[in-house]
């Protein structure tokens, strides 16, 4: 930056050089040059300027921040010193004045890669992953000057994917080592969520320049994506070693933690980055998440409440507190939730959280009518943004059945990996999986982990489905492995299952209830782990799955329909690998678990070859960290009253009734041998 009024003279230009060079080795060197200058020529540009830059290198950042304003206060308009009040503000937790500083600094001189870069920072922090994306892209662009890659750059900021894809390949086959194209192809890939060839991309940029602090990121976040929790934490760690100011590294770390059940290191993040960033409503709520895993529930409605009192319009907020499901919301706060539902410009997702937030919040009032319409819409939204197609899973169920057949079974007996260790507990959401986990992981030989995403992530890989369009080549492509192929995906699924098993115990849980879908593969690569089926009466279980907003997947449960097949399927599959597998699966039936807990839990102790302990029976009093919806339930003794809670909207469920007569008509034969019940 020149002085317009007079340029530097010789010595002074000298002088500004010197100081410039100090900036990247020895910042309290060039403070003390930077105010040498000012001493002689008070008001310099380019000396506070390095001034400011200097505070910031040695944490100065309020003194920093001042310097820069001074600089503002005599050229507002230039975009540099704006990028530069932009990046500091975001340090000091000013994240909406950081983002107003950014944007007015690219508006002014789209050139600057690095504003791009803090403003994606900044966006991502308050919670815009798209305007985040938006802004990474754009930094990537500006940060390139070869014709090419700019065109490849505009192709991704237009999100124009396949454009930008052939570019970039064009461009790596002459200029193989180029990290800047590099970064950019994997860019490309991670957004068609194609994260392994991401992951790949970004190793292979980190390999030729270890330094690239935007690849690194780029890379913690897609491994991040891929539930690689402890990869992606080891890269966090590596950036906040070079920046520990970094907000959303210090979030990404966090999340990573929450991932693999280390909430109490979460909150301790999450603490770190709220100390410096307290007016950041979505990382209250994340924290909140963290401190409900922990059981620590009135911290968590206070994280939540005050998300709340920063952004009241985040439905998100208000829906966490209802998903406490023991929590109740006072006459007022109804009220409060119908005014701003009620407002213009909420955004689809905020309203459909404010939905299922009221839904549950009048469902607690007893006004079952409205609490259903609320219920009715909550999904309606939420439905129009997913792509479910109920055939899929159809198709997956047909598939499954004609190809795991005893035959194919008995053709494949000694092979895959002989480890007992795993428990898998299979079903639908909200059939009670989480009281059986916490049962169980309340004995001594047994370890609760969380819903792992292990199996599903094995079988979309042998699938090799590339997009929706595609046909998987799963299951049916299991038959063309041999022993030593499927010991090593037993072996794989081991290794990946490691990093949540803390306790040393001799059995853990996976209790992702979509592996009903797998148990085939399950089956082929572990045949020595146990399968318990968690079985709830369909109308309780299906509607309990309609009124649960889920963070993630289950796509099937936004429309009585959707899940009323969806639960046909599950039936019709696990009766088949019941017949399958000979008795190998263990039923346990919800209703009957709360109406007899002891005998239940000795019939499950047994059926997994454990002994008795009493201790589960005290499960309530187990103050292991749950995720789940059912988070707060599990700690307190088993209870009847959600048993009927059904019954109350009973007059709205023709339509599920209708798909599910043929399961309803057989229910609750069973049949105890194999476990199965209709």
């Amino acid at each position: 930056m020149k002085d317009n009024a007079s340029p530097p003279s010789g010595s002074l230009a000298t002088a500004l050089r010197h100081a410039a060079l100090l900036l990247q080795q020895r910042p309290e060197l060039a403070e003390a040059q930077a105010h040498e200058i000012l001493a002689v020529v008070p008001g310099n540009p380019d000396a506070l300027l390095i001034l400011a830059r200097a505070l910031a290198a040695q944490d100065k950042t309020r003194d920093a921040r001042d310097c820069v304003q001074r600089l503002a206060a005599v050229r507002p308009k230039d975009a540099q010193i704006q990028a530069e009040i932009g990046a500091l503000l975001g340090r000091l937790g000013d994240t909406s004045g950081a983002i107003a500083a950014l944007e007015y600094a690219v508006e002014s001189d789209p050139r600057l890669s690095h504003a791009w870069r803090e403003l994606g920072d900044q966006r991502l922090l308050a919670g815009d992953a798209q305007g985040a994306d938006a802004a990474y892209a754009r930094h990537i662009l500006e940060s390139v000057n070869d014709p090419q890659l700019m065109e490849a750059g505009r192709a991704l900021c237009d999100n124009k994917l396949a454009i930008a894809e052939r570019h970039l390949r064009e461009f790596l086959k002459l200029h193989p080592t180029d990290v800047a194209a590099i970064r950019m192809l994997a860019e490309t890939g991670s957004r068609l969520g194609r994260y392994e060839d991401a992951e790949k991309l970004l190793a292979r940029a980190l390999e030729l320049a270890p330094g690239f602090r935007a690849a690194r990121q780029n890379y913690a976040t897609v491994l991040y994506r891929q539930n690689k929790a402890a990869a992606a934490i080891a890269e966090a760690d590596i950036l906040l070693q070079d920046d520990p100011h970094s907000a959303g590294t210090r979030a990404l770390k966090a999340a990573a933690l929450g991932q693999i059940g280390e909430y109490a290191r979460a909150v301790a993040n999450y603490e770190l980055l709220l100390e410096g960033h307290p007016g950041q409503p979505k990382a209250w709520m994340s924290y909140g998440h963290a401190l409900k895993a922990l059981g620590r529930q009135p911290e968590c409605i206070d994280a939540y409440r005050k998300s709340i009192a920063l952004l009241p319009g985040l439905g998100e907020a208000w829906w966490s507190l209802a998903n406490l499901k023991t929590f109740r919301f006072s006459a007022d706060e109804i009220s409060q939730m119908e005014a701003l539902l009620a407002r213009e410009g909420l955004s689809d997702e905020d309203r459909w959280h404010f939905h299922f937030a009221l839904g549950k919040a009048l469902e607690d009032a007893q006004q079952y009518e409205q609490s259903f319409a609320h219920y009715v819409e909550g999904n309606r939204l939420r439905r129009t943004a997913l792509d479910h197609d109920a055939e899929e899973i159809a198709n997956h169920v047909r598939r499954s059945r004609a190809f795991f057949t005893s035959d194919f079974f008995a053709a494949h007996e000694g092979m895959g990996c002989d480890a007992p260790d795993p428990i898998f507990v299979v079903g639908l959401p909200r059939a009670g999986s989480t009281l059986i986990e916490q049962i169980l992981a309340s004995h001594s030989e047994v370890e609760g982990t969380m819903e792992l995403p292990d199996i599903a992530s094995i079988a979309r890989r042998l699938g090799g489905k590339m997009k929706r369009s595609d046909v998987s080549a799963y299951p049916e492509m299991l038959a063309d492995l041999n022993a030593d192929a499927l010991k090593v995906l037993g072996t794989e699924y081991l290794a990946r299952a490691r990093i949540h098993r803390r306790l040393g115990k001799r059995f853990f849980i996976d209790k992702m209830p979509n592996n009903f879908a797998h148990l085939g593969l399950v089956h082929l690569i572990l045949p020595n782990a146990r399968i318990i089926d968690a079985r709830r009466h369909p109308l309780a279980c299906c509607f309990s799955i309609f009124k649960q907003h889920f963070a993630r997947g289950q796509g099937f449960s936004y429309d009585l329909e959707d899940i009323g097949r969806y639960y046909a399927d599950y039936i019709a599959l696990m009766n088949h690998f019941n017949a399958v597998f000979s008795g190998k699966i263990h039923l346990v039936v919800y209703e009957e678990m709360v109406a007899e807990p002891e005998k239940e839990i000795r019939r499950l102790l047994d059926a997994l070859g454990l002994p008795f302990e009493d201790s589960c029976l005290r499960f309530h009093e187990n103050a292991r960290a749950v995720r789940t919806a059912s988070s707060e339930q599990v700690r307190l003794p088993i209870f009847a009253d959600s048993l009927d809670q059904w019954r109350s909207y009973e007059p709205w469920l023709a339509p599920l009734k209708a798909v599910l007569a043929d399961v309803l008509a057989a229910w609750p034969t069973r049949t105890r041998s194999g476990g199965s019940a209709a």
